[in-house]
């Protein structure tokens, strides 16, 4: 009995911490920054998507000139949150209006979660063919028939336990999902009811990456392609410890079978980006480590990349999380090209000659051994650093993939290794193109 009252009175204190947290957080982001009353929504309801177990709403925006074959945009709001605010904080709906696909909101009920969270802790509502799941896997079908998007181009993000439910998304049904992106959220499978839940949010609970990989595995019969995944935290998040988006990296390393150690790492301001590359130079995981901030989603609400609004959980960190996920799932392709970030410039990376690390600006020589050191926090000041361990050899290749070329292989190279380019071919068309023999 003495056992059962301390489990209650550690679930007690978690949720007034849980619940002091956000009223906390509202009441310094809300007053100044809250969106006008009367605000028109730019999102409308369908119904009779499905059976809808979870008993979920479903909310959509789509251009009035929706292209064919557009892709398509799963939102997740978090906690205490609608479909509509988290539509009008993250912008999602302008940047489809601007480059021409359609979102899609699933929105939670105050009668299965009294403060508005997505059930990514419940066993009934985290796997495949189950509850809250299945329902938001029914709307994803719902609008691939009824908006005739490209279900080869279908993507998931959410906020908190919205990200933590886009991590239940990404591992129960990975076929559906191109890719997706977690902000402030959890890895798949790090709870099993209410109390687990709070322990991964509010305190270091470290795994093994084939643990964290394996309970990805799980979830499906599905054995590849995995989508590719992006992940954002603040450094000083209070509501889901940061450590979680490492684990969340590690989940995605070992599911796609990729080194620990990043490929490249980047400083945007005091912000820090980790990527991970296949062994063609596609950038399949990345993490945004963004300096200072306290939980919620990353805006710019100046220059090119403006987007959303600022409130509650929406945060202007001088970087548009929409804008940048949207580029790393190639959403600008489907309609013009989107433009960078104007402050800071990117400087073009120096590719070494000999595989070696490279290190540009003023941060010292050396490479990020593990997911831990990727996201080491830069203690020198502002500017930008990339570093960039890479085989030139997948580079060329990838730029050949990149420019639809078939990518000239070395007949010389042993079999079961990469293939390796051959420089002849490239050296001889050079010369070609420049009227020399």
């Amino acid at each position: 009995m003495r056992d059962f009252r301390q489990v209650l009175h550690r679930l007690q204190a978690f949720q007034n911490k849980f619940e002091g947290l956000l009223a906390s957080a509202r009441r310094r982001e809300a007053p100044d920054q809250a969106a006008p009353a009367g605000r028109p929504s730019r999102l409308r309801e369908l119904t009779r998507f499905g059976a809808n177990p979870g008993n979920l709403r479903m909310f959509a925006h789509a251009p009035e000139h929706l292209p064919p074959n557009a892709p398509l945009v799963i939102a997740l709001h978090g906690c205490t949150q609608t479909a509509d605010e988290y539509d009008q904080g993250t912008g999602w709906s302008v940047l489809a209006d601007q480059l021409g696909f359609a979102v899609i909101y699933p929105q939670q009920q105050p009668t299965n979660n009294p403060k508005n969270c997505f059930s990514w802790f419940l066993p009934d509502d985290a796997v495949r063919g189950s509850g809250e799941a299945l329902s938001i896997r029914q709307m994803v079908e719902h609008a691939i028939a009824t908006l005739a998007v490209d279900r080869r181009k279908v993507f998931v993000t959410g906020l908190s336990a919205g990200g933590a439910m886009a991590s239940v998304m990404l591992a129960t049904y990975p076929e559906i999902f191109a890719g997706g992106a977690i902000i402030a959220g959890l890895p798949y499978g790090c709870a099993g009811n209410v109390q687990q839940a709070f322990e991964a949010m509010f305190t270091e609970q470290e795994h093994a990456a084939q643990v964290l990989g394996d309970r990805v595995r799980a979830a499906s019969s599905h054995r590849g392609p995995w989508p590719k995944i992006s992940v954002w935290h603040g450094t000083s998040d209070p509501i889901v410890k940061p450590v979680n988006s490492k684990e969340i990296v590690r989940q995605w390393i070992d599911v796609h079978g990729l080194s620990d150690k990043a490929s490249y790492q980047q400083m945007i301001g005091n912000h820090t980006r980790c990527v991970w590359s296949d062994a063609t130079g596609e950038a399949l995981i990345e993490a945004f480590s963004i300096s200072n901030m306290a939980h919620g989603v990353p805006l710019a609400t100046t220059g090119s990349q403006c987007c959303g609004a600022a409130g509650a959980f929406f945060l202007d960190a001088g970087i548009s999380s929409t804008h940048h996920i949207a580029r790393f799932w190639h959403l600008h392709e489907s309609l013009g090209e989107m433009p960078y970030a104007e402050e800071p410039a990117f400087t073009p990376l120096q590719i070494p000659t000999d595989g070696a690390a490279l290190l540009t600006g003023n941060a010292a020589a050396g490479s990020p051994s593990s997911v831990e050191a990727s996201f080491a926090e830069n203690t020198q000041g502002e500017g930008w650093q990339t570093r960039y361990p890479v085989d030139p050899n997948a580079v060329i290749a990838a730029a050949f993939k990149a420019a639809g070329l078939a990518v000239p292989e070395d007949p010389k190279a042993r079999p079961g290794k990469t293939p390796r380019v051959a420089p002849a071919p490239i050296i001889a068309a050079a010369f070609k193109i420049a009227g020399l023999e």
